[in-house]
């Protein structure tokens, strides 16, 4: 039997001018998504100082985490360097400790309550440390208080393929969740119950929460509610050990929106 003739192929991870027939070094073809540091492999070498993870890789993984995290379109390019509601001492401190929160973590003993009128930035702030963590490597979730009331309400339609507890164990799980606009929603026994088994929930397994709420603790006036009234006092309870309140006053920027449309 003639023997078979053995083809040597010179396989490289890096191409290199002897790779290409007129000697360039082509790093990208048209239309290729292919990264220019690392060729695809993920690790980046760097000169005297040996490999690493590339950019890429850590662009991408952090776009994933960030995805995840269920951030609404109307506050995806908020950050703590374009918080700009700091007309007074109580925004300025807020926004101190948000930033010192998201620096520490999970270094840190306590999560958050922001708690104060509409427009002041709570959710800006609250947005502003997923992104911080997320680009750190931490996995976040966002949610509304009325639409993951809605969400769990959903799930008991035959007719939908969630379940309750679909919707809930990320929620309960998740190393670090925002509760945006607590208390939103009409506080029935259900709403309540649910709202309980949240808290309590984290509470017990020692997981750190951010809440935002419109809802102060100390009564404003006669026949106005107050953050124990919206979401039960046992709930509130364990918030009071679970969270740093933060307090936050000022005008709602959102008014000056409209400033130009008044005057004229």
């Amino acid at each position: 039997m003639p023997k078979e003739k053995l083809i040597k192929h010179n396989l490289r991870a890096v191409p290199t001018e002897a790779d290409q027939p007129d000697g360039r070094i082509v790093l990208d073809q048209p239309g290729s998504d292919v990264c220019t540091k690392c060729y695809g492999s993920g690790m980046e070498v760097v000169a005297g100082k040996g490999a690493r993870i590339c950019e890429c890789r850590q662009r991408d993984a952090h776009s994933i985490r960030l995805a995840k995290a269920r951030i609404p379109k109307r506050y995806e390019k908020c950050h703590f360097n374009s918080y700009q509601n700091t007309s007074n001492e109580s925004q300025k401190v807020a926004l101190k400790l948000c930033i010192e929160f998201a620096n520490k973590y999970p270094a840190v003993d306590h999560g958050i309550l922001l708690t104060g009128p509409v427009g002041v930035g709570k959710t800006h702030l609250t947005v502003s440390i997923i992104k911080s963590l997320t680009e750190r490597g931490f996995p976040c979730l966002f949610y509304e208080f009325g639409s993951l009331l809605k969400e769990i309400q959903d799930s008991y339609n035959p007719n939908t393929r969630t379940s309750e507890s679909g919707i809930l164990s990320p929620v309960l799980n998740a190393d670090v969740l925002v509760l945006d606009e607590l208390g939103s929603a009409k506080p029935t026994d259900w709403v309540r119950d649910t709202m309980y088994h949240v808290i309590n929930s984290r509470y017990n397994d020692r997981k750190f929460t951010i809440f935002t709420t419109n809802y102060p603790d100390e009564r404003p006036a006669e026949g106005r509610e107050t953050l124990e009234d919206r979401i039960g006092v046992r709930a509130r309870s364990r918030m009071f050990e679970m969270c740093r309140t933060i307090r936050l006053d000022g005008d709602d920027y959102r008014r000056n929106f409209d400033g130009p449309r008044l005057r004229r």
